[in-house]
């Protein structure tokens, strides 16, 4: 089944409470939470004390999302605050598998997310060590992009390897993801897909969210 995590970032935060409670109410499977330092991506959302306020009014699993240089700085902030997943980038630090080890001794689970231009072959020899791969589909930084489709043949390549070394490794994307490719999404082997503005845009958030939980 295609589960669904949405992100934050397109929500009104002014009214951020209700809007979650509207995604839980829609059967959401996750929150997913981006974090930015204005350093790795060319923005600044919001860091531990945020997120452990959210936890406060939500029990859904967060999907932390850290867009942040040299992560391995702040895991347990992190942690301590929520998180549920973590997901760092690729190239945001030195010793990728060291940080990936860190993340799990806090026993969450551990992603790595690739941009658009980064290869399948720099998280090879790490596969075996993480529960996720966050494919983006945008360059990322900012909300509401349009999906790249040449990404398509990356998440069928790391589909293909998944399986064929029978490993236990969810692919998520993020980025661009509307009504109209989501099924798409499910074709290719994804098994999360991140949502912002296709489901903040609604005027029913929890309508738009049961919606995608069709697919």
């Amino acid at each position: 089944m295609l589960k669904v995590s949405p992100s934050i970032l397109s929500a009104d935060f002014g009214n951020l409470k209700e809007e979650i409670l509207s995604l839980e109410k829609g059967g959401a499977d996750y929150i997913h939470i981006d974090v930015m330092d204005g350093l790795y991506v060319p923005n600044i959302t919001f860091g531990p004390p945020v997120i452990k306020k959210i936890r406060n009014i939500s029990h859904t699993p967060f999907d932390v999302h850290l867009m942040i240089h040299r992560p391995e700085r702040y895991i347990k902030d992190f942690v301590d605050a929520g998180a549920d997943i973590i997901t760092i980038h690729e190239e945001a630090t030195i010793h990728l598998h060291r940080t990936i080890e860190q993340i799990k001794s806090y026993g969450v689970k551990a992603g790595v997310a690739l941009n658009p231009s980064t290869p399948l072959d720099n998280i090879d020899y790490v596969l075996d060590y993480i529960d996720m791969v966050l494919i983006m589909t945008v360059n990322p930084g900012f909300g509401g992009q349009k999906f790249i489709n040449s990404m398509e043949r990356k998440i069928k390549d790391l589909r293909n390897i998944i399986e064929d070394r029978n490993i236990d490794v969810l692919i998520e994307v993020d980025g661009g993801i509307k009504l109209e490719n989501a099924g798409r999404m499910k074709e290719l082997g994804v098994d999360i897909i991140v949502v912002g503005s296709g489901i903040f845009e609604a005027e029913d958030i929890a309508e738009r969210t049961e919606k995608f939980k069709r697919l």
